[in-house]
Formats: C-alpha cells, sequence, structure tokens
C-alpha cells in the first residue's frame, strides 16, 4: 500500500516512522513517504536520518521515501492509495482545497476548531462559521471527498518508539476506514473504526481544552482527588457538546474521549497539561508559548470550542474558565474557585 503522510511535524513523522518500520506477520511493507513544504527541512532530514526539531532520538527508517516543496504535491497526491494530512488545524482549509479532486481515501491527524471566519450576513451564517472542525470545512471546500480522521490516545514519541497504542479511524466512508486500518493496524498500533465522524473530531479537540485544565491543578498542588473530579467533570462537558453537535454520547467512553482525555490531561509528554502547569507557576502566556516550542492546539481552539458551545446553549465551565485564564481575565487561584462555588447540582442531569 502507498501511502504519504502530509507534514513532517512530530506526529507526521512518528506516524511515518510506525508505518514504515511495521511488517506483520505474511504482509509486506508499506511504501510510505513523508512529505514537508519546506525543501530545506527535507535536506535536514535526509541529512540527519532524523527528526531532530521535532522528534528527537528517534532515527528514520532506511525504508522511509522524503519529498518536499509545494510544487511537488500534487503529483504526490495522485500517485498514493491513501493520504494523510498531519498538519495543524489552521492549514487543514487550504490542504482539502488542493486535494479537493482526488479520487483517494483522505485523513487528517489534526484536533481542534478552526478558528472562527469573519463572515458577514444572517447571524445564522455568522454562527455557522463559528469554529468549525475539519469535517465541516471539508464539506466546505471538498465535498465530494471521502475522508475521516485518525485519532485517538496517542504521543507521538512513543509512537515513533513501537510502544504499543490504540487509535480510532473515523468516517463516515467505509472505504477511508478500511484504507486506515490496513495501513496503520500493526503488533504495535491498534487501529479500531468508527462511523462516528462527529464524536471522534469532538473528543480530540476538547480533551485539548480539559488539559490545560488538568495541568493547571497539578501545578497549584490541588491534589489527586481535585484531578480526578476535573477529567470527570471534564468529560461531562465534552459530551454535552458532541450530543449536541450530532454525536453518539458513547462514542466518549472510547479511545478519542475518555482514553484520549485521562492520556493529555496526566501525561508528561502532553504539550497542553504543560501549558496548565506554566500557567500555575505564574508565567505569562506569551511565556508560555515560547518555552512548548511546538503548536498546543488547546490554546488556539479553546475559546471556538466556547464560542460554539454558547451558540448552542451548552453549559462548559471548565472550559470557560480557562479561556479566561487563557485571556488574563482570571488568575488561576481565581478560576478554581469559580468552579468550586458553583451551585450543588445532580450529577447526571444532562451530563
Amino acid at each position: 500500500m502507498k501511502v504519504v503522510i502530509l507534514g513532517a511535524g512530530a506526529w507526521g513523522t512518528a506516524l511515518a516512522v510506525n508505518a514504515a518500520s511495521a511488517a506483520d506477520a505474511g504482509m509486506p511493507r508499506h511504501q510510505v513517504t513523508l512529505w514537508a513544504r519546506n525543501a530545506a527541512q527535507v535536506h535536514d532530514l535526509q541529512e540527519q536520518q532524523a527528526n531532530a526539531r521535532y522528534l528527537p532520538g528517534i532515527d528514520l527508517p532506511g525504508n522511509l521515501r522524503l519529498q518536499g516543496g509545494d510544487a511537488s504535491l500534487n503529483q504526490l497526491a495522485g500517485a498514493h492509495d491513501l493520504i494523510v494530512l498531519a498538519t495543524p488545524v489552521s492549514a487543514a482549509r487550504s490542504m482539502l482545497q488542493r486535494l479537493r479532486h482526488v479520487g483517494v481515501p483522505v485523513a487528517w491527524l489534526s484536533k481542534g476548531f478552526e478558528a472562527p471566519v469573519a463572515t458577514e450576513g444572517s447571524p445564522a451564517l455568522r454562527a455557522s462559521q463559528t469554529g468549525l472542525m475539519v469535517h465541516e470545512v471539508r464539506a466546505q471546500v471538498a465535498p465530494g471527498l471521502k475522508a475521516g480522521i485518525l485519532s485517538g490516545p496517542s504521543f507521538a514519541l512513543e509512537v515513533a518508539r513501537g510502544q504499543p497504542t490504540a487509535l480510532v479511524a473515523a468516517s463516515e466512508h467505509a472505504e477511508v476506514r478500511t484504507a486506515l486500518v490496513a495501513a496503520f493496524h500493526s503488533s504495535s498500533l491498534r487501529v479500531y473504526a468508527s462511523d462516528d465522524l462527529v464524536g471522534v473530531e469532538v473528543g480530540g479537540a476538547v480533551k485539548n481544552v480539559m488539559a490545560i485544565a488538568a495541568g493547571l491543578c497539578d501545578g497549584l498542588q490541588l491534589g489527586l482527588n481535585a484531578r480526578a473530579a476535573l477529567i470527570t467533570r471534564g468529560l461531562a462537558e465534552m459530551i454535552r457538546l458532541g450530543v449536541a453537535l450530532g454525536a453518539r454520547a458513547e462514542t466518549f467512553t472510547g479511545l478519542s474521549g475518555l482514553g484520549d482525555l485521562v492520556l493529555t490531561a496526566t501525561g508528561d509528554l502532553s504539550r497542553n497539561r504543560k501549558v496548565g502547569l506554566l500557567l500555575a507557576q505564574g508565567k505569562t502566556l506569551p511565556e508560555v508559548l515560547e518555552s512548548l516550542g511546538h503548536v498546543a492546539e488547546g490554546v488556539y481552539c479553546a475559546r471556538t470550542v466556547v464560542q460554539r458551545a454558547a451558540s448552542l446553549g451548552v453549559d462548559m465551565p471548565i472550559a470557560q474558565s480557562v479561556v479566561a485564564l487563557l485571556d488574563g481575565r482570571l488568575k488561576a487561584s481565581e478560576a478554581v474557585a469559580l468552579l468550586m462555588e458553583r451551585e450543588p447540582k445532580t450529577e447526571l442531569a444532562g451530563y
């Protein structure tokens, strides 16, 4: 199977390394190509046989093909059986526009909501442009494209090392799910299939916001009880938003919901959790982002998550507190106090 992964950041590189290295009994290796827009980055990858900037300490397999430069994109896309977008959410619209006429399955790895688009017109039209998920962007710019997402609890470094990981391939198109399973299911990477694309996307996006809150909780040394409460109530917020957007509630008990939330909220490799930890230390948001050196999607989509929830009448107090903290309207201790002082309610009423 010929697979091209577009985007040579940490996650794209890790998945390419894993897929190129995997060789199940009786099955040939896939032909995997890793593409980067910047030709200079590709030169560095070839010279070092590693992605020192985004995935240090991981050698690239000798059979992994490396391509670069914007001009090569269309040619590569047409020569493969599966195209995987390993770019941030902010780049999804332009990439999907370029790929809108390809006749093979396309999947994205990014988790989040697109930043709101400034739109004139009726309130309904403006609301429709508030924080689109990638599948909604695809519906706008490439409606004929058969596409989906590969998501779930996964740190890039562990996937690149071949440590056991489980993911979910979600799409309304069976052939997309089948292609993703065929490409990436191996002895170290287990891939489940789902047709609840909305649920999987919401879970992957909202867990990043909740991980910032969990990092704040740990950074303030509030204890394990507080962390458990935050994760549980964060899951409830995730379910409320997902169901309002058309997802199935049970999806959030799976890999892309509870699984991804627990990993990102507790794992030391989580960039979003680290944002919360650093904010708890009194650092400003610009200082936090500078120290990370990588994208933390929760920072960029938190406000959009809250806006989308508000447009649907969905209550998300934890997400709202994260936004107020990121905006500098609340201090860390004030955010915690605000949540603890909320009126008591029945636990499972409306989640």
